[in-house]
């Protein structure tokens, strides 16, 4: 979202500083004094220890082995090399310095010597680079073997995730014929808050406020948007207004959410092994979920069969399940969920499937990121019925793009179309709106 974006830069990579003569000097001899290191330390007593004692017994004997090639390099050029060879040791080697960086939020490895990094919304091409193919193709090994995948020729493609939840898509030759590439989705250590993305004009906080409510109200959202434009995050955003009273189920094809209530039950499928044998998708994760007693079903992000499950679901005594969806538009929202539905091979007709989306999906909120690289809330809109065999959508707030700054900075406002909102009506009936909101702003004339 907007925040994540506008975070502050953190250093630059030193090695940016080095000549291109300087580097391919300091490569060479990082390469090795790397097998050097290999063939004196025993990783199998090295792992059983303090990572910081290791970290500080590799960085010894490194020095003592540069002490021992002589070449003369300067302070700068010694520290510089210490480091990168401890990132090959204990880390994620080049990608270390980047995924250290707060103000990086997205890492896009397109072979070994073309690394693009996300800063502030933009795509920009860094200094990182990798030896060789070998070389990244050593990395990525690193990161799926520490989460239990594989990938090589007969499964090229993973996805999968770094110690700290970052989230990771790795795929190699032959499917991509560039060399080895690699996406990273940089996971945050705090969450970010309602209030956060307020201040940076993501919403406002009337929309905060009745998003709230209507969490609290148990009210079925959906989250749409296409890649990149903030689902998680105000996924993460959203569910942190759920009772902590409430067991709440999540399930997900990449772990990456953190609900910090303290009743959640955390479900992640499992691709099939080598021999096509033991996946579990998500569809097979909600029918399990069903009778876990939940109070709420969180799905990461809904794709295929598993979405008429989640709609059955949201109608059978699940309110206040959340989601998100690939889709451009609240109505194209509407038209992913009714085609995946029918990735189930049920005999349900087109006409069912629109009555269950209908009856179960209350909120949409769609998604975008702009041209100056902030995550906004395009249309806040409510599924209010079925005419015909046409669900029904009506907008409530909407941002309106006024036009852009010499900065390249997006101009706009959210503006309140003139409806009386049917979940806020409800709301009240319930009695838990609270007294201090306003709801002559949403439309009601008392």
């Amino acid at each position: 979202m907007a925040l994540r974006d506008r975070m502050p830069g953190g250093d630059k990579d030193p090695a940016a500083k080095l000549s291109e003569s300087a580097r391919h000097k300091l490569d060479e001899l990082k390469v090795k004094l790397h097998h050097q290191l290999v063939e004196k330390i025993d990783f199998e007593k090295l792992e059983k220890i303090d990572k910081g004692r290791a970290e500080l017994e590799v960085q010894r004997i490194v020095e003592n082995l540069l002490d021992r090639e002589g070449t003369p390099l300067n302070r700068f050029e010694r520290l510089q090399l210490v480091r990168e060879i401890s990132h090959e040791v204990f880390g994620f080697g080049p990608l270390e310095t980047l995924l250290h960086d707060d103000a990086v939020n997205d890492i896009l490895v397109n072979g070994s010597h073309q690394v693009f990094v996300e800063r502030q919304g933009k795509l920009v091409l860094s200094d990182v680079k990798f030896r060789n193919e070998d070389h990244l193709r050593q990395i990525i090994d690193r990161i799926v073997g520490r989460v239990g995948r594989r990938i090589d020729e007969s499964s090229p493609m993973v996805d999968a995730r770094l110690p700290d939840g970052s989230r990771v898509n790795a795929i190699i030759p032959p499917l991509a014929l560039n060399g080895s590439s690699l996406s990273i989705r940089k996971f945050r250590e705090m969450p970010f808050h309602a209030d956060d993305l307020v201040r940076f004009g993501s919403w406002t906080k009337e929309v905060a406020d009745v998003l709230k409510l209507a969490v609290g109200g148990r009210f079925n959202l959906i989250i749409s948007g296409g890649t990149g434009t903030g689902k998680t995050t105000m996924l993460n955003i959203l569910s942190s207004h759920i009772s902590d009273a409430e067991r709440i189920i999540t399930i997900e094809d990449a772990a990456e959410l953190q609900l910090q209530q303290r009743h959640v039950v955390r479900l992640e499928t499992r691709p099939p092994n080598v021999e096509g044998k033991g996946g579990v998708d998500q569809r097979a994760l909600v029918k399990n979920a069903l009778r876990m007693r939940p109070d709420r079903i969180i799905i990461g992000e809904v794709r295929g069969a598993e979405a008429l499950d989640m709609l059955q679901a949201m109608n059978t005594g699940h309110e206040g399940s959340i989601t998100t969806v690939h889709a451009n538009t609240p109505r194209d929202a509407i038209g992913r969920l009714e085609t995946m539905a029918l990735y189930s091979e049920t005999n349900l007709t087109h006409d069912s499937i629109m009555r269950q989306i209908a009856s179960a999906i209350h909120i949409i909120l769609q998604l975008k990121r702009f041209s100056d690289g902030v995550r906004r809330l395009l249309c806040l809109s409510e599924v209010i019925g079925l005419k015909g065999d046409v669900v029904q959508i009506q907008d409530i707030v909407s941002f309106n793009q006024t036009g852009v700054t010499d900065k390249g900075e997006v101009v706009g406002e959210f503006i309140k179309h003139p409806c009386q909102p049917e979940f806020l009506r409800q709301l009240r009936v319930r009695g838990l709106i609270p007294k201090s909101m306003n709801l002559k702003e949403w439309g009601f004339k008392d």
